[in-house]
């Protein structure tokens, strides 16, 4: 199997991974991993000239990421959707273990969820905390 390949096959692996996690650094990654599989298209005897490359670029697009997005969260207007789930009612769509993750639907979205305590089917629940994908959350009525 040619290098250039092996790439793509990386980058369209990080791609899928970063669609379940959505932070953006495993993004970098994959388009890192597109230029080294351009770089070995090109040199495919280069392996270090490719590994080189992928470095780079992940590098170099995580260092302006962060700048960036600091500038686009300090713009006027602009609101984090995550915030806003703190104190929100929702459903449980699948039962919550104490140490495991359920499904809680809120509004049309439905997230990972955890909680201290064990949380049945269809009962309501209060979002205590909201981290990058995964909210806690803590029986409804406890709160009423």
């Amino acid at each position: 199997m040619h290098a250039w390949v092996i790439w793509l096959i990386a980058a369209g692996i990080l791609l899928v991974l970063e669609m379940m996690t959505l932070t953006f650094y495993l993004l970098w990654m994959s388009i890192g991993a597109a230029a080294a599989a351009v770089v070995a298209w090109i040199a495919p005897d280069a392996i270090l000239l490719q590994v080189i490359t992928g470095c780079v670029v992940a590098l170099v697009l995580t260092a302006f990421t962060k700048p960036l997005a600091k500038r686009l969260r300090a713009s006027k207007g602009y609101e984090d959707a995550g915030t806003e789930l703190v104190g929100r009612q929702g459903v449980v769509v699948e039962a919550i273990e104490p140490g495991q993750y359920g499904i809680v639907k809120i509004g049309g979205d439905t997230w990972s969820a955890t909680s201290t305590q064990q949380i049945g089917k269809d009962e309501l629940v209060r979002v205590m905390k909201r981290g990058s994908t995964i909210i806690e959350v803590e029986r409804w009525e406890e709160f009423i």
